[in-house]
């Protein structure tokens, strides 16, 4: 396996690495960025499968087409960390990767995974999963969209009820696969502003703490989809406009993420209290 998954700063590299070497797998641990780099090594170690977010797959499976650098041995692909559009999941098929996908948290750890009848994500049997209505806790009616919240009795870390800021809901019935476990629909969005881009989560503490630095009182994180990637774009009002490149400095430094920064009319944001606004399209 080549692992693309981050091994700084967040567990998904050796979690996923751990996974590779219990069914036996050797895993080349890539990590993140050096595109042509990562081709190359996929070129010369042929691995079967890739591990990492799916546009990051993508990236490279791009970056390998435009070398004239097959990859004939990446047949499969178990990705995480973001969404997996079925535009991109069909893109990967149409190249021969079959990709499957897993919900994790860098707290719990696997919490459901694909199957190959692609229908929903099978609960993991280490842990117990409720959904439930944002802000309060109750249990929501089966197939209602609610908060994920999981309680596992990892006797090195238990949690009880962790409310992972997830929206979701329960699938009725079987997978075709076989397996009888309960069913998430996948992921649908975040219960609070705390949002997922390219992986990394981003709180709106976060964006408070860039507008501090620099002397500024309101801002606005817009997150917005294009094509298959995640766009991140902040806005700030302020009356200097040279101020941008500072600012995004801050941005990529605190949130570990690009961030196209826009300086606009002080008191032209509308006053909603929303810090972060995700726009991408859910489902």
């Amino acid at each position: 396996m080549h692992n693309c998954f981050a091994y700084h700063f967040t567990p998904a590299g050796s979690m996923i690495e751990t996974g590779a070497h219990a069914l036996g797998c050797a895993v080349f641990p890539g990590g993140v960025g050096n595109t042509e780099q990562q081709v190359r090594a996929i070129a010369d170690l042929q691995p079967a499968g890739y591990g990492g977010t799916p546009s990051f797959l993508k990236i490279i499976l791009e970056k390998a087409a435009e070398l004239g650098t097959p990859l004939p041995s990446l047949k499969k692909a178990l990705v995480s960390g973001e969404a997996l559009p079925p535009s991109l999941r069909a893109w990967f098929t149409e190249r021969g990767v079959a990709v499957l996908q897993c919900y994790a948290t860098a707290d719990l750890g696997l919490i459901a995974y694909e199957s190959a009848a692609d229908a929903g994500m099978i609960l993991d049997e280490q842990v117990i999963v409720e959904i439930t209505r944002p802000g309060t806790g109750d249990p929501v009616a089966l197939g209602e969209v609610g908060e994920v919240v999981v309680t596992s009795f990892n006797p090195d870390y238990p949690l009880i009820r962790f409310a992972t800021g997830d929206l979701s809901a329960f699938l009725p019935g079987h997978s075709a696969c076989g397996r009888t476990g309960m069913r998430l629909k996948g992921w649908l969005g975040r219960a609070d502003q705390t949002a997922k881009i390219k992986g990394m989560f981003v709180h709106p503490a976060q964006v408070a703490e860039v507008l501090k630095r620099h002397g500024l009182s309101k801002g606005r994180l817009v997150i917005e989809k294009d094509g298959d990637f995640d766009l991140a774009i902040l806005s700030v009002e302020s009356a200097d406009a040279s101020v941008s490149g500072a600012v995004a400095e801050s941005f990529q430094a605190l949130c570990k993420l690009r961030a196209t920064v826009l300086i606009v009319a002080l008191g032209s944001l509308p006053n909603d209290g929303k810090v972060i606004d995700d726009k991408r399209p859910v489902g």
